[in-house]
């Protein structure tokens, strides 16, 4: 028994300091960035870039949380950030006026959208979660397309009789002479105040990782994983598996919804479009947690900051540069997923640990 709770100890001691090495990267990444752009060592263009990445990232590991964790295959990221997006957006244009100050009001926005993500989650995870494998990707990546497509025939305006809904055009909202449109169909809605900063992307990611990082640790993350290794044995030792899926689909969710408010209050503009809430956006988020390591944050993070930032520095060679990012792709697929890299890095991590031990 004794040796049991040594084995445990060292285990939360490990998952602990991995998890801090975590925290440390992020937090030294963001100090040396703020650093450069304070003392102007940073071009406006990549400076620019600063709230994207900070959104890519917290795509990249919620979504990791369904593809990696759970085991199941999911498309419909981009729809969860759809909804956390146009919520927000909509709040904080009614409440531009009505609210100063513009920290408060984008906390609101923010909490507004994570709870729309995470209502869709559950309303979309209930049915959907029942499909495996293929079948759920496909259903996932359709809801993602419903939505986008909803968003686009939507218009809401607002005048002295409250709000007006419809799905044909704007003189169909029959608003009175002072009335305002606020959703305009897919022209989207336009004068979202831009409160999204690299530091509030920044806290966010750590909201985010925090909640992963301890989810996964925790009883519930075990039986996720349970899951995922092996649903009949999970189920023969009393684990509620549609509990323990939808738990995790609805944080997956919830945080796309955040990653959704950043993205729509760090634009003067938001429309739903296939680039940015369609299946392309779903497919690059899937990508990134590819390419980093399935189940594995910080290879995600890593990933969704080096794909962002790589075809804007490469821009200047023009021809070459989706050539060069290609080569990045397949060289850090073959780093994560071939055999002998995998061996080569236990083998060079083993010697390091005894290495470690050997000193101590």
């Amino acid at each position: 028994m004794q040796k049991t709770m040594k084995n445990k100890i060292s285990t939360m001691n490990k998952n602990t300091r991995k998890n801090l090495i975590t925290y440390a990267i992020v937090i030294a990444a963001f100090a040396v960035m703020q650093t450069l752009i304070s003392t102007g060592s940073v071009s406006s263009l990549l400076e620019g870039l600063m709230v994207p990445i900070c959104i890519y990232v917290i795509l990249a590991v919620s979504l990791n949380l369904v593809v990696g964790i759970l085991g199941e295959l999911s498309l419909g990221h981009a729809g969860f950030m759809c909804v956390g997006a146009f919520a927000s957006a909509f709040f904080s244009k009614c409440m531009r006026d009505v609210i100063t100050v513009d920290i408060v009001r984008f906390l609101l926005a923010l909490l507004i959208g994570i709870a729309a993500a995470a209502v869709f989650g559950i309303l979309i995870g209930i049915p959907v979660l029942r499909l495996k494998g293929d079948y759920l990707a496909i259903v996932t990546l359709a809801f993602g397309e419903i939505i986008k497509n909803l968003v686009n025939v939507l218009y809401i305006g607002k005048d002295a009789n409250g709000f007006h809904f419809s799905t044909k055009d704007v003189m169909a909202l029959d608003m009175e002479p002072d009335g305002t449109v606020i959703v305009n169909g897919p022209q989207g809605i336009t004068g979202t105040p831009k409160d999204a900063t690299f530091l509030i992307g920044f806290i966010l990611i750590l909201i985010t990782l925090f909640i992963v990082l301890n989810l996964i640790n925790s009883r519930d993350g075990r039986a996720i994983m349970s899951i995922r290794d092996n649903r009949i044995a999970a189920e023969s030792i009393g684990i509620n598996v549609t509990k323990y899926k939808l738990m995790a689909f609805t944080v997956s969710a919830a945080l796309a919804g955040a990653a959704g408010v950043l993205y729509a209050h760090n634009l003067s503009t938001l429309t739903a479009n296939t680039n940015n809430f369609g299946y392309n956006q779903s497919i690059m988020i899937l990508v990134f947690v590819v390419l980093g390591g399935i189940g594995n944050i910080r290879g995600s993070i890593i990933a969704a900051v080096i794909l962002t930032l790589l075809p804007e520095l490469l821009r200047g060679l023009s021809d070459y540069r989706m050539l060069i990012y290609a080569i990045v792709l397949i060289v850090m697929m073959l780093f994560n997923w071939a055999p002998r890299a995998i061996e080569w890095r236990e083998k060079y991590l083993r010697f390091g640990r005894k290495k470690k031990e050997a000193v101590q």
